[in-house]
Parts: structure tokens; C-alpha cells; sequence
């Protein structure tokens, strides 16, 4: 596991994902659907991009591709359909379930620990890094 990002850029990358993707999505749905808040279409479409783009696209998300940041295995294998499940589900209702707590938690984790993991990636076995796919030997 080398080059771990830290917050800022992993928040940036968030940023970016809500501006290029976020705010189109909820304009395309309130074409759709002509309701203006979140929807059963919008958390659809949201989920996906959140776990499929990463599994498709070696780790990436639009945001993170700008930033030059990605989504890795500690183990080095590829990114699973089902470790972006685990990291986007489990971990959403862990932070719901504990009020939002959970989400401080993890920006003072991601903050101040040197391998700058957040709970989601405890839970997925998951860390973000700067190194590109083909850096990473991956486990067949």
C-alpha cells in the first residue's frame, strides 16, 4: 500500500463528483420525474455510478480521474463488484446508523493516520492512492 491520499484531495474529488456528475443527475431527474428532491431515480442512478464506474474504470471516479486519485485493495487484488457494495452500503448505513458520527470519525482518520484510511475503507478492505493501475501488481 504506497501513496496514500489524504482529505483534501479526497475531498476535492467529491466535489468535483457532485458538480459533474451530482448536479446533472438531479436535473436529468427532475426531467424524469418532475420532483426536485431526492427520489427513488436519483439514489438509483447515484448508486450505480458509485459502484459500478469504480469496479469498470480501475478504480476511478470522474472526480477522482481529475484529482489523479483511485480507489485500490489493500491486498492488490481489482476492485469487486461486491467491495464497492460493501464500501458504499455498509458503510453509508454505519454512518447513518451512528448519526453522521461516523463520518467525522473518518475525516479525522483519513486527517491524521499515516495510511490515511477511513471507516468505509476498513470495511472494504479499500485504501485511496495516487498510484496508477499499472503500478500496482495485482493478484490473479
Amino acid at each position: 500500500m504506497g501513496r496514500p491520499a489524504g482529505f483534501w484531495v479526497r475531498l476535492g474529488a467529491a466535489i468535483l463528483d457532485g458538480l459533474i456528475i451530482g448536479v446533472p443527475l438531479s436535473i436529468i431527474s427532475y426531467l424524469i420525474t418532475g420532483n426536485a428532491e431526492d427520489n427513488i431515480f436519483t439514489s438509483t442512478m447515484n448508486l450505480i455510478y458509485t459502484v459500478l464506474v469504480p469496479v469498470i474504470w480501475s478504480g476511478y471516479t470522474v472526480g477522482k480521474k481529475i484529482v489523479g486519485v483511485r480507489i485500490a485493495k489493500v491486498n492488490g487484488e481489482k476492485l469487486g463488484f461486491g467491495t464497492m457494495l460493501m464500501r458504499t452500503v455498509v458503510a453509508g448505513l454505519v454512518y447513518l446508523l451512528t448519526l453522521g458520527i461516523g463520518v467525522i470519525v473518518s475525516a479525522f482518520m483519513v486527517g491524521l493516520r499515516q495510511d490515511k484510511r477511513a471507516i468505509h475503507d476498513f470495511i472494504a478492505g479499500t485504501y485511496v492512492t495516487y498510484e496508477k493501475p499499472d503500478e500496482i501488481n495485482y493478484e490473479q
